[in-house]
């Protein structure tokens, strides 16, 4: 088989990959914020330390079901779908800001009555959840962030630097765009498949299937569609200062841990200075990761999580 293409109408085999998932998967929740309807999956065992898996841009919460399995012997775990992505409602305005994604967050602790909980969190859940904990410090008791502070430094600043009516008409012109544009339609599920290889060319076969199929919505003339808002590339024209979210990562009292996969776009927080915001963090690097660290090297990222938490 190919990588990146099957043949017409076949699949690859339904082969665990490493990490086999269990027989029992999670139970589908729902929880109201903003009026929105969101949704979250939860592997049960809720006599354990409560656990949150936050995915990142246009993912799901499927996505950490490799983890999840493994952490649920341990561990209470619960893993929402972002506003906009998944099983949640879209935003009707299609807006999508770092606010809102923030309060989600906190009415799903506070609803659950959570805290303290543990965090582990990709990407723009990153970004969120790190927000989150130096809001409430005392919320958090360990928290790990993968590749969830954003682009570097250097590109901060030249973003910063735009006078805010440029930003504003940027912000307007992709608005609408997006208001025009169509989500994508794959005449088969072989064919969003293919396009999830391509997106992670770490994916084995397995892990693009269960990606794909937990990822894509089936459309009334047989297409196929990713679940999640395409107004959520869309970054709103302002948000905290980078003064700001810095002052945010100082009040995180709770152990962190900073991933990041040294095949990826993300820079070392260590070398780019970021690291020296935090109270109690050290960085983890991740030989042989992209940016999906917790798919590229499951066994790795899980041994190192694992001795994390219990440390």
């Amino acid at each position: 088989m190919s990588q990146g293409r099957l043949p017409p109408g076949r699949l690859p085999p339904g082969r665990l990959p490493p990490g086999r998932l269990p027989d029992a998967g999670p139970t589908s929740r729902v929880y109201f914020s903003q009026r929105l309807r969101m949704h979250y999956v939860d592997w049960g065992n809720p006599d354990a330390p409560p656990l949150i898996l936050l995915h990142g841009g246009r993912d799901h919460c499927r996505n950490w079901d490799w983890v999840a399995a493994d952490l649920r012997r341990d561990y209470h775990v619960i893993c929402p779908d972002l506003r906009g992505h998944g099983d949640s409602a879209w935003s009707a305005s299609g807006s999508y800001s770092m606010a809102n994604y923030i309060y989600d967050l906190a009415q799903l602790i506070h609803q659950q009555g959570l805290a303290p909980v543990t965090i582990v969190a990709h990407s723009l859940g990153g970004n969120i959840a790190l927000r989150y904990t130096g809001i409430y410090p005392d919320n958090v008791a360990r928290l790990v962030a993968i590749e969830g502070l954003g682009p570097g430094p250097r590109s901060h600043a030249e973003a910063d630097r735009l006078p805010m009516d440029e930003r504003m008409r940027r912000w307007i012109d992709e608005q609408r765009a997006n208001a025009g544009r169509q989500p994508r339609r794959y005449p088969s599920l072989e064919a969003a498949y293919a396009r999830m290889q391509e997106e992670n060319k770490h994916l084995t076969p397995a892990q693009a299937l269960h990606l794909t199929q937990y990822g894509v919505n089936q459309n009334e003339d047989g297409t196929y569609s990713w679940k999640f808002d395409h107004y959520v590339r869309v970054w709103p024209p302002y948000d905290m200062t980078r003064e700001a979210i810095a002052g945010l990562w100082g009040a995180i009292t709770c152990p962190t841990l900073l991933v990041y996969g040294t095949e990826s776009w993300a820079t070392n927080p260590a070398e780019d200075g970021r690291l020296a915001h935090f109270r109690n963090a050290r960085v983890l690097a991740v030989p042989k990761a992209g940016h999906w660290v917790h798919h590229d090297q499951l066994a790795f990222f899980l041994r190192e999580v694992r001795a994390f938490l219990a440390a």
